[in-house]
């Protein structure tokens, strides 16, 4: 009997992917300084495809130059990035997996532009010497429309779907969140204000492209590090919204799938929001899964599938190695060498210094 996480998924829009493991979106920084894909970036996601991720999610991807995160970031704001995209997709395609792009705007957790252009979003934020300026609905307009054009970019290189980053304190999550917006227009104060530009991104997004092109987003469900002012239940009732405006898929992340809801201690965020959405919209999770009991618990709680981060990053052929092959995975720490080895450039590998414990102070001959 086939191991359920090597199973086909269906989504919503009658479009499969080969299997139910993919490569969650990680911040590597080693994309080239205009946002354009770097051949560090191909080899990184072409090594998790050909180990048998069966979709492959781009690292968090600015839609507009006033979104980006941080230096390094890959692009899709400009024609100039489809080149680029047009490649990715043939290496993905090539190893019979899907490719994704998560589409996103830092909004207040943006860089300020090369001209000088401070970060805005939906409220005044003082970030360090940065004043994060309010935004006016001319600005929600303009990057709604930067979020289509995006899409449609990615479509148009070959691309298999995107990821509205509705997660993480950026900005379509600042805008649901009730300590960042403190707006009482037509923009913040009750839910289905602070909704209005997630759900906006995903209509016009969901125009922008045909109905084959997968279309999801990614949700925090509650409070975690520096993602606040967030409720569950909102949470949910967010996503349905988002299923009834066209969203082919639900991805929430939990940081440690393990734990249960802090709302609700006897119940896991993953049967919660199973049990709102419709069934024909795939349920994923993300959040410290190494092991296939770990992955399978997921979907035990109602996931469809699951994104895999770190694990990915020690492990590029984990769903054949891991899986298949039934092997233990390889944990942290490594070194700088066995990083290397799996696809990783000195960009990606000193930003994961930043993570304690993963990779080895001192070089030793790798394993």
């Amino acid at each position: 009997m086939a191991n359920p996480l090597l199973t086909p998924l269906q989504f919503r829009n009658d479009t499969t992917a080969p299997n139910r493991i993919w490569l969650a979106p990680m911040t590597n920084q080693q994309s080239h300084r205009d946002g354009s894909l770097s051949e560090e970036e191909l080899k990184w996601l072409k090594a998790r495809s050909e180990g048998g991720f069966g979709v492959i999610e781009s690292c968090a991807t600015h839609v507009s130059l006033d979104g980006q995160g941080w230096p390094g970031e890959l692009g899709i704001y400009s024609d100039a990035m489809m080149e680029g995209w047009r490649k990715l997709a043939g290496a993905i395609h090539d190893d019979n997996a899907m490719l994704i792009a998560q589409l996103f705007h830092g909004g207040a957790r943006a860089m300020p532009t090369d001209d000088g252009v401070a970060p805005w979003s939906c409220s005044t934020v003082e970030k360090g010497k940065v004043t994060v300026r309010r935004g006016t609905p001319e600005d929600f307009e303009r990057a709604i429309d930067d979020f289509a054009k995006a899409a449609r970019r990615v479509h148009d290189a070959g691309g298999d779907g995107v990821e509205l980053h509705g997660a993480h304190a950026y900005l379509l999550c600042q805008f649901l969140s009730t300590t960042m917006n403190r707006r009482r227009d037509r923009w913040g104060g009750p839910l289905e204000h602070r909704a209005r530009m997630i759900r906006r991104v995903m209509q016009a997004t969901r125009e922008a492209v045909p109905d084959e092109f997968v279309v999801g987003v990614r949700l925090s469900p509650e409070n975690y590090g520096s993602t606040k002012g967030l409720d569950i239940d909102e949470s949910i009732t967010v996503a349905s919204w988002l299923c009834e405006d066209g969203a082919d898929f639900i991805h929430i992340s939990l940081w440690d799938a393990k734990r249960e809801s802090t709302k609700y201690p006897d119940a896991h965020p993953a049967r919660l929001f199973r049990d709102a959405l419709p069934t024909a919209v795939p349920l994923i999770t993300a959040g410290n899964i190494w092991t296939v009991d770990d992955a399978l618990q997921q979907l035990d709680y109602g996931a469809d599938a699951v994104a895999l981060g770190r694990s990915a990053i020690a492990n590029p052929a984990w769903p054949r190695r891991v899986v298949r092959d039934a092997q233990p995975p390889t944990r942290p720490p490594l070194t700088r060498q066995q990083l290397r080895k799996r696809a990783l450039s000195d960009e990606f590998i000193e930003y994961m210094c930043k993570w304690r414990g993963f990779v080895e102070s001192k070089e030793t001959e790798p394993s």
